[in-house]
C-alpha cells in the first residue's frame, strides 16, 4: 500500500504545475493542414505555441494522398493558404499548383515548422481536458505509441486551438457537438438526413442483396447494413464513408505492384463480382476510371485515387462509430479500412470475374515506391470526412451554402459543392425486387459564401478560450461544402489571429474584434509585414470598365469568384474589359485568370489566345498569349511600373470563338 502511495504522488508530481511549468500562449492541437498554418501564423505574430500531433507526420490529408485540391473556386484561398499552393507551384516550377505529390505537400508543411522555429510534440494525444470558470486550465496527453501513466504531460495554454479532425480536444474540454445527420426540422433544411437512393454513385438495379440469390434466408452479403431505409429527412447517427486517398505510380521503376493482403478475403467482393457481371451480360464496355476508381493524374505519373461509383474505395457503414471510438477501436477501423482497400486492389488486379481488360488496367498501377516510406507506402491518414461537429454560438447550416442567410462576421469564405458522400448500403424494394442501394450521397453545387467566425468558437458558457477551425460549427450539409483542406488552411490562420487578439486584449475568443480579424486578413495575409497582392475581379463595378455585348459566363464554366465576363463577337466591332490598376504606385507582377472551358456545353470554344494592352509608365504595352494549357489558372503576363491611372485590358476584334475576361492579379516587387 505504501509502494503504491509513493508511485502515486511520483505520478502526480509529474503532472502538476510548477514554478518551472511552461504556459504557452497557444497549444494547437493536430498537425493538419490547419494544426500546421495555425502555428506558423502564431509564431509570425510573436506567440509562444506548442503544436501537438498525434502522429509523426504533418499535414493531415493534404500530405497524405489528397493531392487532387478540393477547390470549388480559388478565390476563397487566402493568406498562408494560398501561400501553400504558391509554394507548391516552386516545386513544379509554376506560379501555382494545385495537384501535387504527398511527400512535397509534407517538405512544405515541414518548412513552415522549421522557419519559425515552432515546437512540436509528436505522437501525442490528449486524455483530458481541465477546465475552471469556463477556461481551459490545462490539457494532458499521453504518448500514442506508449500509453500510459508514466508518458503523461501536463500541457499549459493561455488560448487552445483544436485542429483535429475528430475534435477531440473540443469534446475534452465538453462543448457541445453534434455527431451523424440532422433531421430537416432541425435547422429547418431540405438536403439532411437520410437522402434516400436516387442520386450519383449509386449500383444500378437489380443486384441481389443475398448470399443465395432470391433466398433471403441465406443471409446478406458482406457490406450491406441490416437497416430499414428510413423516410428522406429523417435524423440519424450515421456517417458518411470514409476511406484513404491512394497515391499510385504508373513508372515501372517506381511502383510496388498489388499483393495479396493477409486475411484476404474475396468474398467481400461479391456486390462487386454481381456488378461487373451485370455490366458484362449487358456488353459494357467496362472502364476501370469511368466506372470503378477516380484515378486523378498528379506530377509524376501519380494518382491521387478515389472513390467512383457504387462499390469503390469507400468503406460504407464502417464510419459510424469513429468519432466517439477511444483509440483502439479508431486504430482497428483504420487498419479496417486499409485492409479493405488492399483486397480491393488485388481483387481487381487478379480475380477471375474481372475482365482481363480491367485486370490489365489495373496492373498498370502499383503503390508508388517513394510515397510513405515507413508505412508500406500506404497513406498515413484515413479520411475523415466528417467527425464530431461542434455547436458553437453559429451553426452553418444549407441557409448559408446558399446564400439565403448573409452572416455580418464573416472571416472566410467556403465555395466547395456540398458533397456528402454515402453513409449506408441497404436492401430495398423496388417493382416488387429486393435489391441492394447505396445511401446518403449529395452533390449540390454553391457559388462563394460567407463562413462566420461564430462558427469557430464554442458558446460563451462553455468555454472562453478555445477555437475550433476544423471541426467547427455546422450542419451535416452545410459541412459537405466547408471541410476542404484549403478552407481549413484558412480557417486556421483566423484562429492563430483571433488567439493573437484574444491574449492581447486580454478578452475571450468570443469578444474578439471582427473588424480587426479581416483588417489583418487583408493587409498582411502573410503576417509578414509584405505588401499584400491586389485581385481586380469582373465583378468589381468601381474598377473595372466593360465596352461591348459582354455577358456573364454560364453556372457551368470555372471561373474565379462568381462568374466571368464572356464575349463571342462575330462583327469587327472591338470590345474589351479594363482592369484599373491597384493605387499604389510601384512595380508589379500581372497575371490573368483563364477561365476552365465548361464541359456540359456544346459547340463552346475559347480563342486560343488571350489579348491584352497594359497601359504602364512606358506607355501602352500590347500582347497576345498563348491560353490553350492554362485554362483555369492564373496566365503570367509580366512584370511592369504602374500607377493609379494604368490598367490592363482584355479585348477583342472580330471572333468565332469566345473570350473571357475574368479577373486581373497585381503582385507588388520590391525593388533593390
Amino acid at each position: 500500500m505504501k509502494v503504491n502511495l509513493i508511485i502515486l504522488t511520483l505520478i502526480f508530481s509529474c503532472l502538476s504545475v510548477s514554478s518551472q511549468t511552461k504556459v504557452y500562449d497557444v497549444v494547437v492541437y493536430g498537425g493538419t493542414s490547419s494544426g500546421v498554418i495555425a502555428a506558423n501564423a502564431l509564431k509570425r505574430l510573436g506567440k509562444s505555441v506548442l503544436l501537438i500531433h498525434y502522429g509523426k507526420h504533418l499535414g493531415g490529408l493534404s500530405a497524405s494522398g489528397l493531392g487532387e485540391t478540393d477547390i470549388g473556386n480559388k478565390y476563397v484561398v487566402t493568406g498562408l493558404s494560398r501561400d501553400f499552393y504558391r509554394r507548391m507551384g516552386k516545386e513544379y516550377h509554376r506560379f501555382e499548383a494545385w495537384k501535387f505529390e504527398p511527400h512535397k505537400a509534407e517538405k512544405i508543411f515541414n518548412d513552415y515548422i522549421n522557419e519559425q522555429k515552432v515546437e512540436v510534440l509528436y505522437n501525442y494525444r490528449i486524455v483530458k481536458a481541465e477546465k475552471k470558470d469556463g477556461r481551459i486550465k490545462s490539457i494532458t496527453v499521453e504518448n500514442a505509441l506508449q500509453p500510459s501513466l508514466q508518458t503523461q504531460k501536463l500541457i499549459i495554454g493561455k488560448t487552445y486551438i483544436d485542429c483535429s479532425y475528430e475534435g477531440d480536444l473540443m469534446a475534452a474540454a465538453k462543448v457541445s457537438y453534434f455527431v451523424g445527420r440532422e433531421s430537416n426540422t432541425t435547422y429547418d433544411e431540405t438536403y439532411s438526413g437520410v437522402k434516400g437512393v436516387n442520386h450519383d454513385n449509386q449500383l444500378p438495379d437489380g443486384i441481389d442483396p443475398y448470399k443465395i440469390p432470391g433466398d433471403s434466408t441465406s443471409g446478406l452479403i458482406w457490406g450491406i447494413q441490416n437497416d430499414k431505409l428510413q423516410t428522406n429527412g429523417t435524423g440519424d447517427k450515421k456517417v458518411q464513408a470514409f476511406n484513404y486517398r491512394l497515391c499510385l505510380s504508373r513508372n515501372p521503376k517506381n511502383q510496388i505492384k498489388f499483393s495479396r493482403p493477409l486475411y484476404y478475403d474475396s468474398t467481400q467482393f461479391e456486390i462487386l463480382r454481381r456488378l461487373i457481371k451485370q455490366r458484362a451480360d449487358l456488353g459494357w464496355s467496362q472502364n476501370l476510371e469511368q466506372l470503378y476508381l477516380r484515378m486523378s493524374i498528379m506530377p509524376n505519373d501519380k494518382t491521387d485515387t478515389n472513390n467512383k461509383g457504387g462499390f469503390s474505395t469507400d468503406m460504407i457503414g464502417e464510419s459510424w462509430e469513429y468519432a466517439e471510438a477511444d483509440y483502439q477501436k479508431r486504430l482497428q477501423l483504420e487498419a479496417k479500412h486499409k485492409h479493405y482497400i488492399q483486397s480491393l486492389f488485388y481483387f481487381l488486379a487478379t480475380d477471375s470475374i474481372v475482365p482481363q481488360h480491367l485486370k490489365n488496367q489495373m496492373n498498370e498501377w502499383g503503390w508508388a515506391k517513394d510515397e510513405f516510406l515507413d508505412n508500406g507506402n500506404f497513406p498515413w491518414q484515413i479520411y475523415v470526412r466528417e467527425g464530431r461537429r461542434m455547436i458553437g454560438e453559429y451553426v452553418i447550416t444549407q441557409h448559408d451554402c446558399e446564400k439565403r442567410k448573409i452572416v455580418e462576421d464573416a472571416i472566410a469564405m467556403a465555395a466547395y459543392n456540398i458533397d456528402t458522400h454515402n453513409s449506408q448500403r441497404l436492401v430495398v424494394e423496388k417493382n416488387g425486387v429486393k435489391m441492394v442501394k447505396n445511401e446518403g450521397d449529395i452533390q449540390i453545387p454553391v457559388n462563394p459564401y460567407p463562413i462566420s467566425y461564430r462558427a469557430l468558437v464554442p458558446k460563451n458558457n462553455e468555454c472562453t478560450n478555445l477555437i475550433v477551425p476544423v471541426a467547427l460549427s455546422a450542419s451535416q450539409v452545410a459541412y459537405g461544402s466547408i471541410r476542404m483542406e484549403p478552407v481549413f488552411m484558412v480557417l486556421g490562420q483566423v484562429a492563430a489571429i483571433a488567439s493573437h487578439l484574444s491574449i492581447n486584449n486580454n478578452i475571450s475568443v468570443q469578444d474578439v474584434d471582427i473588424n480587426k480579424i479581416r483588417e489583418m486578413l487583408i493587409t498582411n495575409p502573410l503576417l509578414d509585414g509584405s505588401a499584400p497582392e491586389i485581385i481586380c475581379d469582373n465583378s468589381n463595378k468601381t474598377d473595372v470598365k466593360v465596352i461591348g455585348k459582354w455577358e456573364l459566363s454560364p453556372k457551368t464554366m470555372s471561373t474565379y469568384h462568381e462568374n466571368a465576363l464572356i464575349l463571342k463577337n462575330n462583327s469587327a466591332e472591338e470590345a474589351y474589359v479594363n482592369f484599373k490598376a491597384p493605387k499604389n504606385a510601384g512595380f508589379y507582377k500581372i497575371h490573368v485568370y483563364q477561365p476552365e472551358n465548361p464541359k456540359k456545353l456544346k459547340d463552346f470554344e475559347f480563342e486560343s489566345t488571350i489579348k491584352l494592352r497594359i497601359k504602364n509608365a512606358y506607355g501602352i504595352d500590347k500582347k497576345e498569349i498563348n491560353i490553350e494549357k492554362n485554362l483555369g489558372e492564373w496566365i503570367e503576363v509580366g512584370e511592369y511600373q504602374l500607377s493609379a491611372n494604368d490598367y490592363v485590358e482584355i479585348y477583342t476584334g472580330k471572333s468565332e470563338k469566345y473570350v473571357a475576361a475574368d479577373a486581373v492579379l497585381f503582385v507588388p516587387i520590391t525593388k533593390k
